[in-house]
């Protein structure tokens, strides 16, 4: 039988052309199948991811457009009290998560989805019900109950080729949401006349069904094909001796990356919880910050997803760095140089919320995701987010109590301007390091690997070309 080649090769030519055109049609049809499956994945799993944990945001962060004038317990602000429980109980489950997150199965990822947000609204309601102050230990167990979600949700999208743009449309939901949920929680109150106590309950009964019903779309999703772990690796789960090993091998960069997302998550928490406190809110509409959060947030998606069509891990990682040393120098300029400057609130929001979330979601999206694929790591992204999350809410709790214990007289304004330019001015620092030891570590790994291919083809070669004992007998 003759292969299909040679067969095209002994027919006339103008049977040869139309052969040659017809697989030349197969190839574009197939292709276009292709792009467009990717497309129909990219809007699913893509959409749910996004909508799935600004839903999360709707079950955690509506009480930060609260302010609770006047409210005090146990001779402190009662806000940042409630703030402080509710990020305890987030730092417990982040603390948990780095085990439970890096060998979570797949098959019980839905069971915890639905576990975690019935706990979540209960919370919530038994804010409402019980007397303030008492009621704001109910806070600690919705952030006990949400603090895995993010690695739970990004574990469904992991490891695929089309991951950067799906990672950045899980972490611009992080941008929207965050100003969304406030703007929400604001109507609420201000036009539905909800108290500040059970705001937040109405807002997550509404959110509940929903995320229940986008986590078993998630559960819906294919697995990885066999491309995808071509180029992207096989993520597998971590037990306790891979991850103590998989540390201390990349340790000097993954404690520079650790103590640098330690003050950005600081930094976050902190614009989050309290900035109807540090902006005047007097003559802005209470959509303001939503509108301001999606500029920055088709910003970010443009720049993440961008990455989609690089297919260098590597170039990659140091783009990202290089984003992320750009904007932590920026945030630090205009903080330290904000009297004069003379910023309006609407543009001093926007240049700080785009520095702070480029960095931020670079690390909680995409880039561990390319790191893992260019050092061919056996682990999986979760590990490393939830373990960042981890140390940075124990620093928030620890900044948080500082000012309210030592520095009460500083208005909110004031000292979120002189802590966003220290974190950026480190953070500037600390990820320029990092990028200097990522190039040498791939070069370094590049160099032993053509050595390794080398000795084997060597060895190959002497295999092939060494007498054996009887050509020696022979010759003699």
């Amino acid at each position: 039988h003759l292969s299909p080649r040679c067969s095209t090769l002994l027919l006339p030519q103008k049977s040869k052309t139309k052969s040659m055109k017809t697989i030349t049609e197969a190839k574009l049809k197939l292709s276009a199948n292709k792009k467009l499956s990717d497309l129909l994945f990219i809007l699913w799993a893509g959409g749910a991811a996004l909508l799935s944990y600004s839903l999360v945001y709707a079950l955690r962060k509506p009480f930060t457009a609260a302010t609770f004038d006047g409210l005090e317990a146990f001779g402190l602000d009662y806000k940042v009290l409630v703030t402080i429980i509710q990020i305890l109980g987030y730092l417990i489950a982040k603390f948990i998560g780095i085990k439970l997150i890096s060998e979570l199965k797949r098959e019980n990822r839905l069971k915890f989805i639905l576990v975690s947000i019935a706990v979540a609204e209960l919370s919530l309601v038994a804010f409402g019900l019980l007397p303030a102050p008492y009621n704001m230990f109910a806070m600690f167990f919705n952030g006990l109950s949400l603090g895995c979600m993010w690695g739970v949700i990004f574990s469904f999208i992991e490891g695929r080729r089309t991951t950067d743009i799906l990672a950045s449309l899980l972490g611009i939901s992080i941008v929207i949401s965050s100003g969304t949920a406030k703007s929400i929680g604001l109507f609420v109150m201000n036009t539905l006349n909800v108290s500040e106590f059970w705001m937040p309950a109405l807002i997550g009964a509404f959110a509940l069904p929903l995320l229940a019903l986008l986590g078993y779309s998630l559960t819906r999703l294919p697995q990885p094909t066999e491309q995808d772990i071509e180029q992207k690796s096989h993520r597998v789960t971590l037990n306790g001796r891979q991850r103590k090993e998989l540390f201390i091998d990349f340790m000097p960069f993954l404690i520079l990356l650790f103590v640098a997302n330690l003050m950005l998550v600081v930094l976050r928490d902190i614009k989050e919880d309290f900035l109807v406190k540090i902006i005047d809110m007097s003559g802005h509409s209470s959509w303001m910050f939503a509108q301001v959060d999606t500029v920055v947030t088709l910003i970010i998606l443009a720049l993440f997803g961008a990455m989609v069509f690089v297919r260098s891990n590597i170039k990659v990682l140091v783009v990202l760095l290089g984003l992320v040393v750009m904007g932590t120098a920026t945030m630090s300029f205009v903080s330290f140089n904000y009297d004069s400057l003379q910023l309006d609130a609407i543009t001093w929001l926007f240049v700080q919320s785009l520095c702070l979330y480029v960095a931020y979601l670079c690390f909680q999206s995409i880039f561990f995701d390319r790191f893992i694929a260019c050092f061919k790591i056996k682990g999986n992204v979760g590990f490393f987010i939830v373990t960042i999350d981890f140390i940075g809410y124990t620093g928030t709790v620890l900044v948080l109590m500082f000012k309210e214990f030592a520095h009460t007289e500083i208005n909110w304004l004031e000292f979120y301007n002189l802590l966003s330019g220290y974190v950026g001015l480190i953070c500037t620092v600390a990820f320029t390091c990092s990028m200097i030891y990522l190039i040498q570590r791939y070069k370094k790994e590049k160099l032993l690997k053509k050595e390794r291919e080398a000795g084997l083809s060597g060895g190959i070669c002497l295999l092939y070309t060494s007498p054996s004992p009887r050509d020696v007998e022979e010759s003699r």
